[in-house]
């Protein structure tokens, strides 16, 4: 019998996970089966440009997959039982149940609204594809003159921002940041983005928390309200709510808890990566919701899985940061150098040599979906069916 892995969600972390695992395991032994409702990979460090206007490059997943092993189901998940070891989803067939040995969860995150009145019936969100294009239709049918505000000072409203005033100049386009103008960043880091914004026309509310939003306009905490023809909300992600309601030992925000592998504390047949999963990094602190930490995340994950089954070597990876990049339109960008735990330090690198820097690591993201194991050999190994029945059957401990 073949050992089944199930992954859920084709994001950057769980179709790198998938593909990994694919490039390390032999197809006699193993049955890798990657779940997405999507037939083809999302870009999602792209959304405020597909938003903007601009359109994206196709990437469809039999092409990525081609010729791997790993099976596409198109599929939305309903459900998981993590102690019967199934998934529930509805597709093209209907509703069905799929029975896994290991499971890898990486179903990600949504915008978050933050409990804001009124945000989920007039405000727009660029966290996917669906919302991106409904934002794109709006924002293509605005006149001249009327007000975008984005709401969020962190690298998505940066981004959605700039890329909405490049792309629209006779817009009216305005930012609303809780704090300082970012503040997480360097004093030359935030020099040049005050400078960018101002090149751009943008206008900047700081210290500005929004508590209500309407169909034309948004209310603030000092009881004032802004003009808003458009409001795009990008005050951070929402991990998807199905890890939440299983037998999963998560954080109070829904994350799962896992080990330095990626595997759950509770359940050691399921791993968790990208936002599904809290991961601790340099530090001790929780890696942020973003690319750079779900793609790593994935590579622990399928180097782990494999040792398990195969009776390799546990890896020991850090995972660290080493700079934040941050796209300012189609001409300027910001490179933020960081700490290994991600606090800003005065290196930074800036205009159009950084614009080419960010466009050249999100093709590189996007490349290395479907060359997962970044285009070194490697060697497809025998599960040792031994080592895969004791670990599905391994109990959490009391």
């Amino acid at each position: 019998m073949q050992h089944r892995v199930i992954v859920l969600g084709a994001g950057y972390a769980g179709a790198v996970a998938a593909g990994r695992l694919a490039k390390r395991l032999r197809r006699e032994d193993v049955a890798i089966t990657l779940v997405n409702a999507e037939p083809d990979f999302v870009e999602r460090v792209r959304m405020h440009q597909l938003a903007a206007g601009q359109d994206l490059k196709p990437r469809p997943f039999s092409e990525m997959f081609a010729g791997t092993g790993v099976e596409l189901r198109l599929a939305k998940v309903t459900g998981v039982d993590v102690d019967g070891k199934t998934v529930a989803v509805v597709g093209v067939n209907g509703a069905e149940e799929l029975a896994y040995d290991t499971l890898v969860y990486a179903l990600g995150s949504g915008w978050n609204a933050q409990g804001v009145p009124g945000t989920a019936e007039h405000a727009y969100e660029i966290a996917g594809r669906p919302g991106a294009l409904r934002l794109r239709e709006r924002l293509a049918r605005l006149d001249a003159g009327q007000r975008v505000v984005v709401v969020g000072g962190g690298l998505t409203g940066l981004e959605a921002a700039t890329e909405i005033a490049e792309a629209r100049p006779d817009l009216d386009v305005a930012l609303a940041a809780r704090g300082d103008f970012g503040d997480w960043l360097s004093p030359k880091g935030r020099e040049h983005l005050r400078k960018v914004f101002g090149r751009l026309g943008i206008t900047v509310h700081e210290h500005t928390a929004v508590t209500g939003v309407e169909a034309e306009r948004v209310a603030t905490a000092d009881g004032k309200t802004i003009p808003a023809a458009v409001t795009v909300w990008t005050t951070g992600f929402a991990v998807h709510p199905i890890a939440k309601a299983t037998a999963l030992e998560v954080t109070g925000t829904g994350q799962i808890v896992v080990d330095g592998t990626m595997r759950s504390v509770s359940h050691p047949d399921v791993y968790a990566v990208g936002d599904a999963a809290m991961v601790m990094g340099p530090g001790d602190k929780p890696l942020r919701m973003s690319c750079a930490s779900g793609t790593p995340t994935a590579w622990q994950a399928a180097a782990a899985i494999a040792a398990r089954l195969t009776g390799g070597k546990r890896p020991n990876m850090s995972i660290r940061y080493f700079n934040q990049c941050i796209s300012l339109g189609r001409e300027e960008g910001l490179i933020q150098y960081v700490t290994a735990d991600d606090r800003a330090v005065r290196a930074v690198l800036t205009g159009r040599l950084a614009a080419v820097y960010k466009e050249l690591v999100c093709k590189g993201a996007a490349w290395s979906v479907a060359n997962p194991t970044l285009g070194l050999p490697t060697w497809r190994r025998r599960v040792t069916r031994e080592r895969a029945a004791a670990g599905s059957a391994v109990k959490a401990p009391a």
